[in-house]
Parts: structure tokens; sequence; C-alpha cells
């Protein structure tokens, strides 16, 4: 049987001091129970002492039956005081949560310069700080801060540190590489140590100023740690904590230990999103494992080989972290990516090749012009239904016009619009906070009334690239505009000189593509990629 290893996720208090980041109550509540049904042990929800944020997200989650313990963070009892009359440990009591987080001092220069306080004086205030969370029912970690620095300069001392932990009961001992300063041979030489001096079970929480936190981790964990502390997608204060999104799946999937169920693990890449939805920071495409290109193969000989067995150019089969493969197409595409990524989509791609030709040079031809398919998968999708014979006209735009108007201190944009659908001719007129606002109102109050699906797909993101700046007000523009239909997302690209045609190409290839063989006797029961034949059931 695989060995366990215990989850602790902090992505609501040390995530939080990221430089960017500002989670609400809600917010809390909401990743605080992603990270239940992830399997997470440990859910760190913050310091219910330090601000009123806190105290209302543990109100709230205290009747929620999570799976995990919630964890309470604070810090050992202030120095020459004891912790009957500690306001911070107080807080922590009445929290609600079952255990407690206090962090200590372990390296005796912070005891001195931070501190300001004895040794002795430290020693004391973890054991009796761990003691009476312990006696007030809590279970307790200790948090030894700045441990590997403090072992690296005075190992007698950090190791007295833990000593004082273990004799007060706390149930976990975490090693801090509080400054992420260690490197992995380290971790793994100083853990080794300790678990074999210390018999209470090891933590280990490393932090990324290396770019080795995912690393030390895994180190501490072959050292004998067993729990590992982390944030979901690496959020943490200066360059973050060890990422959970990477520590699950190789512990899991290449070292042999059990984190979560397989079930669960599964769910691992819709959670590294949502929380970066929440915290409203971009995942890195890149990201291992739950990035949206982690498992995206661009050039042709790699397409060629994965197209006959994934393992070719894939590590581990993206469905087991919840991710996907896909294929690029661009400039740099072979006949294998467009041959693929037409299989994908169910479409006859012939015997012959032409067509699959003639499609890589017209995308040849359209990225030279500026178009950029890899960040819009719907655009994509258009082109090849359109070169495959796969597509029918919903709607035909016949004219627009746009009208700008400066009336005292505000600005007025309107748009009139005249479209076709089937045989109807339809005229429209809608104001916007801005040319492209306007179009969009215009071309959605046309559509709504065959279409009545559509008042649930908005924009979500609107992004404008000038190609060639030497031109300056007369340069060509890349226009990539992100809708969603609460159920699906989707990219759609323009290029022009004019930056409100680049923006309606795109914008019209975003309304097509969803609703593109889109019936009007079912439009309001089925999303638009159901209703396209895009999802596959």
């Amino acid at each position: 049987m695989s060995t366990p290893i215990t989850i602790f996720d902090t992505t609501l208090r040390d995530g939080t001091q990221g430089e960017g980041i500002s989670l609400t109550a809600e917010d809390k509540v909401k990743i605080a129970l992603k990270l239940d049904a992830l399997g997470v042990h440990y859910i760190e929800g913050g310091n219910p002492g330090s601000n009123s944020k806190d105290i209302e997200f543990f109100n709230r989650i205290r009747d929620l039956n999570l799976h995990a313990k919630l964890t309470a963070f604070g810090s050992t009892r202030r120095k020459n005081s004891i912790c009957e009359q500690d306001i911070n440990l107080k807080h922590l009591i009445e929290s609600g949560a079952k255990a407690a987080t206090l962090v200590g001092k372990s390296w005796d220069f912070h005891v001195h310069t931070a501190l300001q306080t004895t040794l002795e004086e430290n020693l004391a205030m973890i054991y009796e700080s761990l003691a009476y969370v312990n006696q007030n029912g809590m279970e307790a970690l200790f948090d030894a801060e700045h441990f590997f620095d403090g072992y690296k300069a005075n190992p007698d001392y950090a190791l007295a540190a833990l000593a004082k932990a273990r004799d007060a009961g706390s149930k976990w001992i975490v090693l801090c590489d509080t400054n992420g300063g260690t490197l992995p041979g380290e971790i793994h030489e100083i853990v080794s140590r300790v678990t074999s001096l210390i018999d209470t079970p090891i933590g280990i929480h490393t932090h990324n100023d290396c770019e080795l936190a995912v690393a030390n981790s895994l180190a501490a964990i072959t050292a004998g740690a067993r729990q590992v502390q982390g944030t979901i997608n690496g959020y943490g204060e200066r360059c973050g904590n060890a990422n959970l999104a990477s520590i699950i799946p190789n512990l899991q999937l290449k070292m042999g230990y059990h984190c979560v169920s397989d079930e669960q693990l599964k769910s691992l890449t819709n959670v590294a999103r949502y929380v970066s939805e929440i915290a409203n920071v971009h995942l890195p495409v890149n990201q291992p494992y739950v990035g949206n290109a982690a498992f995206a193969h661009k050039g042709g000989i790699h397409v060629s080989a994965i197209m006959k067995d994934s393992k070719t150019y894939e590590h581990i089969s993206p469905e087991l972290v919840g991710n996907k493969q896909r294929v690029l197409v661009s400039e740099l595409a072979g006949q294998s990516n467009i041959v693929s990524k037409a299989q994908e989509l169910g479409l006859d791609i012939g015997t012959d090749g032409l067509k699959s030709r003639n499609v890589i040079e017209r995308v040849k031809e359209l990225e030279h012009q500026g178009y950029q398919f890899e960040g819009a998968d719907a655009s994509l999708e258009l082109l090849l239904r359109d070169a495959y014979g796969s597509t029918k006209e919903v709607f035909t735009v016949d004219s627009f016009k746009i009208i700008v108007e400066k009336n005292g201190a505000s600005l007025v944009t309107e748009a009139i619009m005249k479209i076709t659908v089937g045989d109807e001719q339809v005229y429209t007129v809608a104001e916007g906070n801005g040319p492209v606002n306007a179009l969009d109102n215009a071309l959605r109050k046309a559509l709504i009334q065959f279409y009545p699906g559509i008042r649930d797909i908005h924009l979500t993101d609107y992004k404008v690239r000038v190609l060639n700046e030497k031109d300056a007000t007369a340069a060509k523009v890349r226009v990539l505009i992100e809708s969603t239909d609460f159920n699906d997302t989707w990219s759609t690209v323009g290029v022009s000189s004019n930056v409100i045609e680049a923006s309606w190409e795109a914008l019209v290839d975003s309304i097509r593509y969803a609703l593109l063989a889109m019936d009007k006797e079912d439009s309001t029961s089925k999303s638009p990629r159901e209703s396209l034949g895009l999802i596959n059931h």
C-alpha cells in the first residue's frame, strides 16, 4: 500500500500574502469548498484575530461540515506574558477551527533581533502556547519559522525548539524554509537528521525564492516528512509558496505516494483554474500539469508522433489530472496538426490530403498577416469547419454604422446595424460605452429574437496588440476576444489596420461560433457548444 502523505493547504492564509491577491470572505468560502472536494487534509483559513474578513470566514465556514480539518493560524504568546492573557491565542480558540497552527522562532538570530528576547524565553513561549492550545481541545501544529536557516546557524538551538514543540504535544512539527533560500540537497540532509531525532511526525513548508519550492518539498518527503504545506498555483509572499498543483501529482503519479483519490486528482486542473479565476490572477499557460499548454503540441514531428502514441511526447496522460491534450495549429504546423485537429472535431478530412494542405497554406497566409490561432481556438475551429464543409451561415451582416457624439462631458456611441437571419432582415440600434460594446449590443439585440440562448453569452476579455508599432496610429492590430456561456469559454481573433474592423471580425466569429447550427426550438435548453455538436456525450 502506498505511503500516505498529508496535504496542508494554506492558499487562504499564506497565499493571500502574495502581491495583488485579495480574497473576500465569500471568495475564501468558495475556495475552501473546492479544496475540500479535492481531498486536502488541512485547510488553513487565516488568522481569526487579525482582521474582520478572517473572522467572518471562520464564522461562515464552521457550519459547512468540511471533510478537511479547518485550521486557524496564529503565533506563540507574546514574550514575558501568559497564554491566558494573550488575545491572539484567545481568538484561535474561539474560531471554531479544529486545529491551530502556531508559528514560532527556531533561529537564534530571529529570537535576538525580531523578538528581542532571550533564547530561554522563546523556548518557553513555544512550549506554553502549544500546550495551551492542546488543553483547550484543539489539535496543535508547530510551524518552525526559518528552521533551515536556524539549523545551519545553530543546530542545537533549532532542534531544542522542535523538542519543546514535541514535549508540548504538537501533533505535527513543520520545518519552514521561510526565506526560500535552501537547496534540495540541504533540505534532504537536514530533514533526514530531524526525523531520526524527533519522533513527532514532520511536515515541510517551503517558499519559492530560488525556484525550488516544489523540489525542496519532494526532497523533504523522500527524507521522511509526511506532511507537505503549500498553496494552489504557488501563490504567496515574494516569489510564492510551494505549488500544490505540481506537488500532489508529482508525489502520487511519479513517486508512488498517496495524497488524494484518483477521482479527486482528476479535478486538479479544474481546482487550479477555479482558484485562479477567484483570485483574479492569470494562470500561466505553461504551468505544469494544469496549464492550458501543459499538454499542447505544435511541432509537426511531435503531433505526428502523438497521433501514433501520446507517450511519445507526454509524460503522463493529461486526463489523470483533469487536463486535456491540445494540438496547436500555426505557421509551424505540419499536415499532422491539421489532420489531428480535424479528427478531434469529427470532420471528414478525405483521403487525398488536398484539403489539409490547402488549410495549412491558408493558416500560414493568415498568420503572416498577423493572425494567431494558438490563442483563438474558436476562430481556428470555424476556419477548419469552413474548409471541410461543415458550417452553415446562421446570419449575415449586411451593413453597420457607428456614430460617436461628444455631448458636453459625455461621449455617446451608437451602432446602427442591418442583418439577415434566414429570410428576415432586421434593423437594430444600440448604444454602448464604446464602439465595440455598441456593436456587440446591436448584434445581440438583432439576434436574440431568433436565438434566445444568446442572452447567456458574454465577453470576458478583450485584448488589443499593435503588430507594427512603427506605423503609429496606422498600425495593424490584432484583437483577441474571450467569450463564455457559463459552461464553456472560447476565444476568437481579428486583424486589421482599423481596430474597429479587427474587433468586429473577432466579435462576429465569437457569436457565429456560439450560434452555428443552433436550432430555434432548443436554443434555450442547450449550451452553444452542445447545439454545435462540439461536446461529446
